[in-house]
């Protein structure tokens, strides 16, 4: 390999590295947000999978059924981390595509 593609690497390497960090950044402050239960029971997270909020409908909790809150609760907070983890999937593919890069498995590129 000659020196002017290391060096091309290396710079496309460094310009990854910047958008990765930049992309992380945007992606703690994504939220995604599911319910479960018809509304009964919410949950927000962000992109960086932290659970930022749990409600639970006032109605469920003066009817005192703990099971059905925790399930439900559970079920919520387990879907709007699937829709951050799809969300980040999309943009790590969206990053790779404008990178010229071809898809990596575990990276949300094609590789799945």
């Amino acid at each position: 390999m000659s020196s002017p593609d290391l060096g091309k690497m290396l710079e496309q390497a460094q310009r990854m590295q910047e958008r990765m960090a930049s992309l992380q950044e945007e992606l703690a402050l994504r939220r995604y947000e599911a319910t479960s239960g018809g509304g009964m029971a919410s949950a927000v997270v962000t992109g960086q999978l932290r659970v930022l909020e749990l409600r639970i409908e006032p109605g469920l909790i003066q009817d005192g059924d703990a099971a059905m809150i925790q399930d439900l609760a559970a079920a919520a907070v387990n879907a709007a981390l699937e829709k951050a983890q799809q969300g980040v999937q999309n943009e790590l593919a969206q990053l790779q595509q404008s990178m010229g890069l071809p898809g990596v498995p575990g990276m949300g590129g094609g590789g799945r």
